[in-house]
């Protein structure tokens, strides 16, 4: 982590967010520093749906240079889910795998839009990354990978399924 510029925080602070906020927008301004990695999903899933994007990394300009991550689990799992395997189980089972092979596709740079919010921004390139990998885009985040549904939104999504029938 010293040997190159990582912006860290926690993302539960709300100060921290201010000033990780702070820390990209002056890297993102000079332009002899390398691009900033960011994994806006937060999360990884079963390698068939693009989850939520947090708006966050969409909101502060620069160029968004989208990659597509799939894996490939012909030779092994990439994938711990923690409701079934314990770390040790999962860090056993990667040791001795014979591959992990995943397929990597650097696609065009994108911008913000003038009349575009960050939201409907991050739905761009989500599904433009969804598209190229092949995968679904899902409208929630991985907070549901723990956490029960708000009823809301399982109200809202019954409301749908009652415009559909």
């Amino acid at each position: 982590l010293q040997t190159s510029q990582h912006v860290l925080f926690e993302r539960s602070e709300m100060k921290d967010r201010h000033l990780v906020r702070k820390k990209i927008k002056e890297h993102i301004a000079d332009k002899a520093k390398l691009p900033i990695l960011i994994f806006p999903e937060g999360t990884c899933i079963n390698n068939t749906s693009v989850m939520m994007f947090k708006k966050g990394s969409f909101e502060l300009g620069g160029t968004i240079h989208p990659v597509a991550i799939k894996y490939d689990p012909r030779f092994g799992d990439a994938f711990w889910n923690s409701t079934k395997h314990s770390m040790i189980t999962y860090i056993f089972n990667m040791m001795t795998s014979w591959a992990i092979v995943c397929n990597v596709w650097y696609l065009p740079p994108m911008v913000k839009e003038e009349e575009e919010d960050a939201v409907h921004f991050a739905n761009r390139v989500k599904a433009v990354i969804a598209a190229r990998g092949g995968m679904s885009v899902l409208p929630w985040d991985g907070g549901l990978k723990r956490k029960k549904v708000k009823e809301s939104f399982k109200e809202e999504q019954q409301r749908k399924y009652c415009q559909l029938v």
